[in-house]
């Protein structure tokens, strides 16, 4: 049984002496500002450990799945040969260039390519070459466990450098480093010296598995039969549960006042996790801050109605309220640099360039995020990002109060429809746990569907059924409110062959643009051919552009979307000039349609004389403000920055459009605009923290 167990004991021991090791760094480091009795010591080591051993056995399930599958028998006749031809079929499946990973795009066709290739190679070398089965087995088996030491490694250098920066184990930050891969491995090979960095931990990697493989090679000398394996098997499932459990209830025990001590105790990686979870970064902890009191008094500067410390205010308007249907159709990832009145020559957007010069345009409008859960969030909550993941993926995302929340009590039909899964993204949860009828993939019949990729029914297709609802709805005698997410702007940007001029092979942005634009006007050319037509209002933005990652923290050029409100007979064409919000965009249409109403949003009615034109961009976290050509930022470990914003002008596009700006740092801050920025996103987490923009009875 010892020698079965190996890998584990010896893979568990190193583990343990280097989290140590990393508890007594982190302990005297010099961010650790705190004193430690020795009681709060034994309760770091005692229960840090613990939890380590419980993250180890939860990890190396992956080692024990290795383990586990290694075998003699699998290679005698004919199941060796049955096997092989299978990991052969399907690499050739992937190779055909025809598999899901293909449909997808990116970079898992390679990837796929890769790992079944080399499940193919090494297979056939262990079924071919038996005289060389134990040498090669031995060096897969050195490279797994080199694997694992890097990682542990690679884990343990991470968290110091972490700690080094902001004092604490890993959160949500550390979950955002993943999404801006390339941005972030930018930052440490200028920061650091990394080449010597990771040859240094390439050389002790090497010699820390050299020693372990010769202590648990053992394992490879007898491998346990099928019986011994089922026994084995029964007992690491037991303390794999066993270790599940544990490591919940001692988190539960991470209660110190002294906020090091908790973090001291924790289990980086179990950190790591929870960060994924509850996508949150607290503002006040890593932001700088002002006191609440005077944070909601500047936000009253900028919302005068509000009273205390919420955001409710009365809206009113002297004109009769219209009950139009509204139609709000948030566009998958188109920038405004996609359209021609921002000085695109591709004319892969001809729809909507005609159909903004008969809309109320706003020319000069800003996505607050780069994903389409921020997107959401903006249209729907009228709310500035706050830091961590949108309020659409985090638990405490129902009851709120929202623009559907404001058709619903005017007597409309409120609907969400999403021509994916809604389970994407936490879209069905958010949205029907705040009102909305949710209307997905899941409601197209088979004979409904023409064309469909990974992320769901094209656009054509969610046009006709989006026709079909309304049909339906105007039969009610309600008015009704409808918010389409279309997907076909997104890798791997597939669509139906033979619509645009541009081939659905090419799987390329501008493919995919100018197919969403087509379906656009597919279903505009439905639509008014119906008797509800005249009395909807459509509402036309972006949810983000195409991509953020640029030169600056919030490249300007990455946030401009465009956005227009279209309504024959009833809206009149303008192009509005102003600086606004990808918050403002309901508010405003709210306006248009003169309703009055107890609000709670952020979001403003850009026509009215008082609008004090700002926008507001963000990363995860990352928080700008933008107003009186500055950009300020607030950045964790209560860092800001401000910019001067100049225009990179081109001569052949309209003032208005002018998209690409210098940032020039500002060496003396406007303070006034700081702490702007601070009463904008700390009172926004704020009320979202303490449960305050919950939706009104």
């Amino acid at each position: 049984m010892n020698k079965y167990l190996a890998p584990f004991k010896n893979l568990l021991f190193f583990y343990l002496i280097l989290n140590f090791l990393v508890r007594i760094i982190l302990l005297f480091h010099p961010i650790t500002q705190s004193h430690f009795s020795f009681l709060s010591l034994l309760k770091i080591f005692i229960f840090g450990t613990i939890s380590d051993v419980f993250v180890f056995i939860i990890a190396s399930i992956f080692l024990w799945m290795y383990l586990l599958f290694l075998s003699n028998s699998k290679f005698k006749k004919p199941w060796g040969y049955i096997i092989f031809s299978c990991y052969v079929i399907l690499l050739l499946y992937i190779l055909s260039g025809k598999s899901i990973l293909h449909e997808y795009g990116g970079v898992l066709p390679e990837l796929g390519i890769l790992f079944v290739g080399l499940k193919t190679l090494l297979f056939g070398l262990l079924l071919f070459l038996p005289r060389y089965r134990k040498t090669i087995r031995l060096v897969v088996f050195s490279f797994t466990l080199f694997l694992f030491i890097l990682l542990i490694l690679l884990n343990a250098v991470s968290e110091f450098f972490f700690w080094n920066e902001f004092g604490v184990r890993y959160n949500f930050i550390a979950v955002d480093y993943l999404v801006y891969t390339n941005t972030v491995i930018g930052n440490i090979m200028e920061s650091y010296p990394v080449i010597p960095l990771f040859t240094v931990l390439g050389i002790v990697t090497l010699l820390i598995t050299y020693y372990i493989t010769k202590r648990s090679k053992i394992y490879l000398e007898i491998l346990p039969t099928l019986r011994k394996k089922i026994q084995l098997t029964g007992i690491y499932l037991s303390v794999f549960l066993i270790s599940l459990l544990g490591i919940v209830q001692l988190a539960k025990l991470e209660n110190s006042k002294n906020v090091f001590t908790n973090e001291l105790q924790a289990n980086g990686i179990y950190k790591f996790y929870l960060a994924f979870l509850n996508s949150e970064l607290d503002y006040n902890t890593f932001y700088k801050t002002t006191s609440d009191e005077k944070a909601f008094a500047l936000l009253k500067e900028q919302l005068p109605n509000i009273t205390s410390t919420t955001t409710i205010h009365q809206i009113d308007n002297d004109s009769v309220e219209m009950k139009k249907n509204v139609v709000l159709i948030t566009i998958e990832s188109l920038s405004a640099e996609f359209m021609q009145l921002y000085g695109n020559t591709k004319e892969i957007t001809p729809f909507l360039d005609s159909l903004a010069l008969q809309s109320m345009t706003f020319t000069n409008l800003y996505a607050t995020g780069n994903r389409t859960v921020r997107g959401l969030e903006a249209v729907t909550l009228c709310i500035p990002p706050t830091p961590g993941e949108s309020v659409v993926k985090r638990e405490d995302n129902k009851d709120k109060f929202t623009t559907g929340s404001i058709f619903k009590s005017k007597g409309y039909d409120v609907k969400y429809l999403y021509g994916g899964d809604a389970f994407f993204d936490n879209m069905q949860d958010f949205f029907s746990g705040n009102g909305y009828d949710v209307i997905d993939k899941s409601s197209f019949k088979p004979e409904e569907i023409t064309f469909s990729n990974v992320w769901g029914v094209c656009d054509e297709d969610m046009a006709k059924k989006a026709i079909e609802i309304m049909n339906t709805e105007a039969q009610k005698g309600k008015p009704f409110f409808n918010h389409w997410m279309t997907v076909s702007n997104h890798r791997p940007f597939t669509y139906p062959d033979g619509k645009i001029d541009i081939p659905n092979d090419t799987k390329s942005r501008e493919g995919g643009v100018k197919y969403t634009d087509y379906a656009l006007k597919q279903f505009f050319t439905m639509a008014q051919k119906q008797p509800w037509f005249n009395e909807t209002i459509f509402v036309i933005v972006a949810d983000h552009c195409a991509s953020s990652s640029g030169k600056t923290e919030l490249p300007m050029d990455k946030y401009r979307i465009p956005a227009m409100i279209y309504a024959q007979n009833t809206i009149q064409p303008k192009m509005v000039n102003q600086l606004m919000s990808q918050i403002d965009i309901m508010p405003t249409l709210f306006g248009l349609l003169h309703f009055k109403y107890q609000s709670k949003f952020y979001g403003q009615d850009v026509l009215q004389p008082d609008y004090k034109p700002r926008a507001f961009i963000a990363t995860y976290e990352d928080l700008g403000l933008i107003k009186n050509n500055k950009l300020t930022i607030l950045s964790p470990v209560k860092k800001t920055k401000q910019f001067d914003l100049q225009i990179h002008k081109n001569d052949l596009i309209d003032s208005n459009f002018q998209i690409y700006y210098d940032e020039v740092p500002r060496k003396i801050m406007d303070e006034s605009l700081v702490d702007e920025a601070i009463s904008y996103y700390q009172t926004a987490s704020y009320l979202l923290k303490n449960k305050k923009y919950e939706r009104l009875e």
